[in-house]
């Protein structure tokens, strides 16, 4: 059983979201993980104090990518990115 952290998308038309998901290789895109480990919201927002900075969204339990990385799961290339962009994170 090959396993892939990869992202699933949710949302509304032309304003997607997408969970940061474990499922087995051979699974549809949307069908239900084997755990969520968090969210993505690729579309850019202001901050609260609306430095002219605009910043993505992304929400990660940091502990759970770390094991499933650790058990053998392969991120997707755009999981492996999102993983290079959270700060705290290391392979």
């Amino acid at each position: 059983m090959v396993l892939k952290i990869r992202l699933a998308r949710f949302g509304r038309r032309r304003n997607p979201c997408y969970n940061i998901v474990v499922a087995q290789a051979r699974s549809a895109r949307n069908s239900k993980p084997i755990e969520v480990l968090g969210t993505y919201d690729p579309l850019a927002k202001l901050p609260p104090d609306i430095d002219g900075q605009k910043y993505k969204d992304i929400k990660l339990d940091s502990t759970r990518a770390k094991y499933w990385l650790g058990v053998g799961a392969q991120p997707s290339d755009p999981v492996w990115r999102l993983l290079s962009m959270v700060r705290n994170f290391s392979f």
